[in-house]
């Protein structure tokens, strides 16, 4: 069964796309609202997993802690987001989900040396915003409608390594790829809001591949009666990411089509976009098989960024806290599910880099989640979260949102030792 997974996983890689984890009005500033929150059980515990992780799930966040990994590990989730967006006149409720990620962990030498590969979405835009203003001198009211989509997704190899006991070092190199279409379609309406004359839009797509690593370190400090004190830390270097801009005015309908009428702006012109580095790390007080608790920061100068072609972008500093734990019953009840299953909780604070009108734009959540035993060491993994984003003050857009992410964890080491080991 292992084999058909990592066939399969690799078929979704090759040609699968993403479903936005995040659709935000505010995704439409830089390149859109980054994942900060890892895989589903990091999710379920406000995105940790710096200083946290155990030997049945693939850690994406700190490619350290991949060495607890004694099996060889897949995991896939699906997400569905419901997001409730307010202004001081007006609401509206949006929805949609889809595949959120793709991890694969492979354990070399078994608590020494692990490898893993995997897919996962680095940012998301998706927004869709409509702004009517009275035409000076006429009856006439102007309509803009702007949307985006898209967002920067990553094919990431990475390792981890135990340096001595209790200590490990990790390394991920990722291929950063991905595009971001934003368009602006512009219509003047009479009186009874019928469109007068032609419309007109303008279109942009930009279109990004770079590398970018990232390293981590994990320390389990033993406490005695089988309890640590784990330390962990993360750094991500992104830097220039390199992409292409075609760029054109037109007809509706017709800017996003090369060859049609209209006038090319930019014709696939060589740019880049910088990206600050990431740094993060934490603690977490554990006792193994029954519960752990922990804090975790991550931090990004946004002052830093540069958009296409070295504009600036009017951002500040952003940053992420991430207090959470997990509960087990009962790891060895033989006959009890519920027992054997890990419930977790978590909140989540994050400050956005996105200043608008002097104000700086929060999000904060509160999150859940399980993993539940289903067939030998694999689980179903579980994950929701509720939070709120911006505000209606200074003609800003408050985001209620609603987030589930249900997955699932295969771990299978008879197959992997016997096929490859032996």
């Amino acid at each position: 069964m292992t084999a058909l997974v990592f066939t399969l996983g690799f078929a979704v890689i090759h040609h699968t796309s993403f479903a936005q984890f995040s659709s935000s009005t505010y995704s439409s500033l830089g390149v859109g609202v980054f994942n900060n929150s890892g895989l589903t059980q990091n999710q379920g515990m406000g995105g940790m997993g710096i200083s946290f992780g155990n030997s049945y799930s693939v850690n994406h966040v700190n490619p350290a802690i991949s060495v607890k990994n004694a099996a060889f590990g897949f995991q896939a989730a699906l997400n569905y987001n419901q997001l409730s967006a307010a202004t001081e006149a007006n609401s509206e409720v949006l929805d949609g989900g889809g595949l959120s990620y793709v991890a694969m962990s492979f354990p070399v030498v078994p608590r020494r040396f692990t490898m893993g590969l995997g897919l996962n979405q680095l940012t998301g835009v998706d927004y869709n915003i409509t702004v009517n203003s009275p035409v000076t001198n006429t009856e006439l009211t102007s309509q803009n409608i702007i949307e985006g989509r898209g967002g920067l997704s990553q094919v990431y190899l990475q390792s981890g390594f135990q340096l001595y006991k209790g200590l490990s070092l990790g390394l991920e190199g990722a291929y950063t790829f991905g595009s971001t279409i934003r368009s602006n379609q512009l219509d003047l309406l009479d009186e009874e809001m019928n469109s007068v004359g032609i419309s007109s839009e303008y279109y942009e797509r930009l279109t990004f591949s770079d590398i970018t690593f990232k390293g981590g370190a994990y320390y389990a400090q033993p406490l005695g009666d089988e309890k640590y004190l784990n330390l962990g830390a993360i750094y991500q270097v992104f830097g220039d990411i390199n992409g292409k801009e075609f760029a054109k005015m037109g007809e509706s309908g017709q800017a996003s089509i090369p060859n049609s009428p209209g006038d090319v702006i930019a014709d696939n012109v060589s740019g880049s976009v910088f990206l600050p580095n990431k740094i993060g790390y934490g603690v977490t007080y554990e006792k193994i098989n029954k519960f752990a608790i922990g804090l975790e920061a991550q931090f990004q100068d946004f002052t830093e960024y540069r958009g296409f072609n070295a504009t600036e972008g009017n951002l500040g500093n952003a940053y992420k806290l991430s207090l959470g734990g997990q509960y087990i019953p009962d790891a060895f009840s033989l006959g009890s599910v519920f027992s054997r299953s890990t419930f977790r909780a978590g909140l989540e604070y994050e400050q956005l880099p996105f200043l608008l009108n002097d104000n700086q734009i929060d999000d904060i959540g509160i999150n859940f989640g399980t993993s539940i035993p289903v067939y030998s060491l694999s689980l179903l993994n579980v994950a929701v979260k509720l939070g709120t984003r911006g505000t209606v003050n200074d003609g800003l857009v408050r985001e209620n949102y609603f987030k589930v992410s249900l997955g699932i964890s295969i771990n299978d080491n008879s197959w992997f030792y016997k096929k490859v080991f032996e």
